[in-house]
């Protein structure tokens, strides 16, 4: 049967690994979280302290990044295809509050981006393969046969995110979260290296008051299509 190669992109809290995991489920294909990636590098930065109250220090983690060894494997654990850096499984420390208020000038950085962006492309090169983050679409699968660009309100976003984070246990307000959410918004569309915006081709879809099942069926809908065509 032929595959195709899936690519999805939108900003925080869209529920676009939720979505990607379902899709790749159904499909039977390789899912790949590169926000996981991002994530990892930034809790590598703070690890060795190139992040603080000094803010990033940006040639101390682009000279060390030689060090960096990712890779996804299963947690049977977790149930999920968990993070690991340098051999050590990251899963749960990369998706707290604070790698979230770090993540997008480290994932700013176009040295980071041109190595994990290799890595992805790698990880793709067989296609059969559904990978979401912020350009997936527009630099890593430009050729992607389905790009889909996912979006909701801040507010609902931050809603998610924040029932999230109190599920897992965390200490945080409301308000830091929709904050942290604003604040991402921004340096992702607006920094030089691959900003975050709409694939040429892209299907926009808007889930602010979209279910995950309505959302599963509709993109499934389309990539069905695509692979008998």
């Amino acid at each position: 049967m032929k595959k195709i190669t899936i690519a999805i992109d939108g900003f925080s809290s869209t529920g676009k690994s939720t979505i990607a995991k379902q899709l790749a489920k159904e499909l039977g294909y390789i899912y790949v979280d590169s926000g996981a990636m991002y994530r990892a590098v930034t809790y590598f930065a703070m690890q060795r302290g190139y992040i603080g109250a000094h803010g990033l220090d940006a040639a101390s983690l682009i000279g060390a990044l030689d060090q960096i060894s990712l890779h996804f494997e299963f947690d049977p654990e977790l149930r999920v295809a968990a993070m690991f850096l340098n051999g050590e499984n990251v899963e749960v420390p990369i998706r707290t509050l604070g790698v979230s208020q770090q993540v997008s000038p480290v994932a700013a950085l176009a040295e980071v981006r041109e190595k994990l962006v290799a890595m992805q492309q790698q990880m793709g090169a067989q296609k059969g393969v559904v990978m979401d983050g912020r350009d997936i679409g527009t630099v890593v699968f430009p050729d992607a046969e389905l790009k889909l660009y996912l979006t909701a309100s801040a507010d609902t976003r931050a809603h998610r995110r924040y029932k999230e984070l109190i599920d897992k246990g965390e200490q945080v307000t409301y308000e830091e979260v929709l904050k942290n959410v604003q604040e991402r918004d921004y340096i992702d569309s607006h920094r030089e290296t691959s900003p975050l915006t709409k694939a040429a081709g892209a299907i926009e879809i808007d889930n602010s008051d979209m279910g995950l099942k309505e959302q599963l069926e509709r993109i499934l809908s389309h990539a069905k299509a695509l692979i008998a065509s």
